[in-house]
């Protein structure tokens, strides 16, 4: 008898192919080897846990997406997140020999907001909560960021990255809190997912005015701005006088964005007073208040703060006034005497004669002040009449003359303190001028 070769002997089934672990996308198709070598009488089955899928070529299932290919390949189309599992190919002899896979399934990112409209309201000093709950496989990761608008004109912002996890928690809320916000979520698979929400602060008025003291003079124009920020968005109307302004031939008024412009044309001498812009919502009111007139502005000191010379000085300055100057009142004195007595001396009272008319808005003055002392500071006060009355009192201005045993630079000449702020909506005479100087300056010496 002749024996076969052991080589040739047949000594059973067994797969040719391996077990493996399979990463797919959710929506593919996916395709599991099975691959027998003597598999003979034998049966071929498919098993997902108990479930038996397929046994040799009868598909069990009644998923259609799953079929054989290629003998007992096991393909299922349009992968889902159910179908992650192990996959056993199973021979059905006494010994039950498996081959094992298993699929992970890899799902792109979803998301689920809140709010649902992704838009919230809180009221400044409140708290906001804004939520992107996201799922898919792997976990997706959440991050939050602040949009900045392309058009905000802040060229060298960028989106501000401010927290990771599901909930960006919003507390203290300001007015810059207001705008867009984002949460990216991503796991890697697919296209990173963003959504937006739209955070809105709600606040009563807040109102600011160009200027609190406005220039004119009859015949001319004057205009008057004001800032309004609100939200929800105020209702601003404009008083003279606390009586409310309607629009005229002469009056108009009209709103760009958040400011708020009256113009009043042809100006007359009932024009002149108190103006008051009003802003209104359903938070609150607000109230700012420009003073129209036709005083002079307040004097702007043009001369250099080095003098030329030891003993003299002249002080250059310049006034607006639509009328005529009537009388200029100069107020100057210096600081410290000398090292062992540092108060400063008296003040001296100086007329100064109006300037021609120069038919135009700035009036030009120069004045030279004679006998000052060498190597001293000296500080000078300006005031201008013309015929509706007096300016408000100019700032401090500070010069230093020649010689001495010390010569100051333009940097060590800074005021001790302003004057009655331009715009301030009342006149002190020119005595109260000198007093409360003259107190002030004692205070801080002493």
């Amino acid at each position: 008898m002749d024996l076969i070769p052991s080589e040739f002997a047949d000594d059973g089934p067994r797969f040719l192919s391996r077990g493996h672990s399979f990463r797919t996308v959710v929506g593919d198709t996916l395709l599991l080897p099975c691959q027998v070598q003597n598999l003979g009488s034998l049966v071929l089955l498919w098993r997902r846990g108990p479930a038996v899928l397929t046994a040799a070529s009868l598909m069990v299932t009644r998923d259609e997406r799953f079929r054989l290919v290629d003998g007992y390949n096991l393909q299922i189309t349009d992968v889902g997140p159910q179908d992650a599992g192990d996959y056993v190919c199973q021979i059905s002899d006494r010994i039950s020999r498996d081959q094992v896979h298993t699929v992970e399934v890899l799902v792109p990112p979803s998301v689920r907001s809140s709010p649902e409209s992704r838009h919230a309201a809180a009221r400044r000093g409140g708290a906001a909560v804004l939520e992107c709950r996201a799922s898919g496989n792997p976990v997706p990761t959440v991050t939050w960021h602040k949009l900045v608008d392309a058009y905000s004109g802040h060229q060298n912002e960028s989106n501000v990255r401010l927290a990771d996890g599901p909930q960006l928690q919003l507390s203290r809320l300001e007015r810059s809190n207001s705008g867009r916000y984002a949460c990216t979520v991503d796991n890697g698979v697919g296209p990173p997912l963003v959504t937006e929400f739209q955070l809105q602060v709600l606040y009563p008025p807040e109102i600011t005015v160009e200027r609190s003291w406005v220039h004119t003079g009859e015949g001319f124009r004057a205009e008057l701005l004001c800032t309004v920020l609100a939200d929800p968005p105020a209702e601003v109307s404009w008083y003279q006088n606390s009586f409310p302004l309607s629009a005229s031939e002469r009056v108009t008024m009209s709103a760009r964005g958040n400011n708020h412009t009256l113009l009043i044309a042809n100006v007359q001498p009932e024009d002149f007073g108190n103006y008051s812009c009003v802003a209104d919502n359903s938070l609150g009111r607000a109230r700012q208040h420009v003073e129209v007139s036709g005083r002079p502005g307040p004097a702007r000191f043009t001369s250099p703060p080095l003098a030329r010379r030891p003993t003299s000085y002249t002080l250059a300055f310049a006034v607006d006034s639509y009328p005529p100057l009537d009388e200029l009142r100069l107020l100057y004195r210096q600081l410290a005497i000398n090292e062992s007595f540092q108060q400063p001396g008296r003040w001296h009272d100086v007329i100064i004669q109006a300037p021609e008319p120069a038919g135009s808005l700035t009036h030009r003055v120069a004045h030279e002040l004679h006998g000052l002392q060498p190597g001293a500071v000296y500080e000078a006060i300006v005031q201008a009449k013309n015929r509706y009355g007096w300016n408000e009192v100019s700032d401090i201005f500070q010069f230093h003359t020649l010689g001495g045993s010390h010569t100051a630079h333009a940097g060590e000449l800074t005021p001790f303190f302003s004057s009655a702020d331009p715009k301030m909506t009342f006149s002190l005479s020119w005595s109260k001028i000198i007093f409360l100087y003259t107190l002030v300056r004692l205070t801080i010496d002493h």
